[in-house]
């Protein structure tokens, strides 16, 4: 089972309480070895001085959440494609090892999946094309299906994976089991991603009696995912990253202290991870 050093905070688990420099002081004094910021809560301090606060505090960077959204204004504007050329430097300057895609649902208005999904690639690889000349890997996140209308019309890792064989080097993926615990072929993908497409290893849990599927999400151990299972399918293909533990959870985890979350986050790496 992971140490805390071998954990990763995902801002989002402490969204309502801490600021980025509260998430990464907590992270030091928990003894956690990563972080990954939301982008939000990044541009409130500066890329640069999260860097510095990163470094002084001898943390990782698992990954920056998040660039995609290709389909968000209906076409593949310019402003679109410039917000994540930022992203990918906003990636590079705090040191991340990918920055994670959440590609974008339906056009709105629209019911043609097809369309989207062509939006996305192509999104995708001109994302990818400037990604390459900074050296920043990026990582598409499929999501669970029930957000395919609003927030990615990549679903599963086996689509994932179709996209990353067509654009090529420096494109991989990012396995959250919240998202892909259910597919039968989850151990497959994961063998045909390999080493060098495995970007990042997100965990929590999926409650049997969620209340919200966006913002109900359990700490590990406390829901129906075997994480050890798929952690280690992925650690058999050769991935050495963090385990970076996301959890949206709006009416229990996001109310408590934010240093109880973490104490409970490092004790359940250690169980249930």
């Amino acid at each position: 089972m992971p140490t805390s050093q071998q954990l990763s905070l995902n801002t989002a688990t402490v969204k309502k309480q801490w600021n980025l420099r509260q998430a990464i002081e907590g992270c030091a004094r928990h003894n956690i070895g990563g972080i990954s910021p939301w982008r939000d809560i990044l541009q409130e301090c500066g890329a640069s001085e999260a860097r510095k606060m990163i470094d002084d505090n001898g943390l990782k960077v698992s990954g920056l959440c998040r660039g995609g959204m290709f389909t968000a204004q209906g076409s593949l504007t310019s402003a679109v494609l410039d917000d994540n050329k930022l992203a990918v430097d906003e990636a590079v300057t705090i040191g991340a090892q990918c920055l994670v895609m959440v590609v974008g649902g339906l056009i709105e208005g629209s019911k043609d999946l097809a369309s989207a999904h062509a939006m996305v690639e192509e999104g995708l690889a001109k994302t990818v094309e400037y990604a390459r000349t900074v050296n920043m890997p990026i990582a598409i996140e499929p999501l669970h299906p029930m957000y395919a209308a609003d927030r990615a019309c990549v679903n599963s890792l086996g689509h994932a994976l179709d996209i990353c064989d067509r654009i090529g080097a420096g494109v991989g993926v990012a396995v959250d089991v919240y998202h892909l615990w259910w597919d039968t072929q989850l151990e497959a993908q994961i063998k045909r991603a390999g080493k060098d497409r495995l970007l990042a290893f997100h965990v929590c849990d999926w409650l049997k009696n969620t209340n919200d599927f966006l913002l109900d999400r359990g700490m590990m151990g406390d829901g129906v995912i075997d994480i050890p299972l798929i952690r280690s399918w992925v650690e058999r293909e050769g991935f050495t990253g963090l385990n970076e533990v996301e959890i949206f959870s709006a009416d229990n985890w996001w109310t408590k202290d934010a240093d109880e979350v973490l104490k409970t986050m490092v004790d359940r790496g250690k169980t249930a991870v």
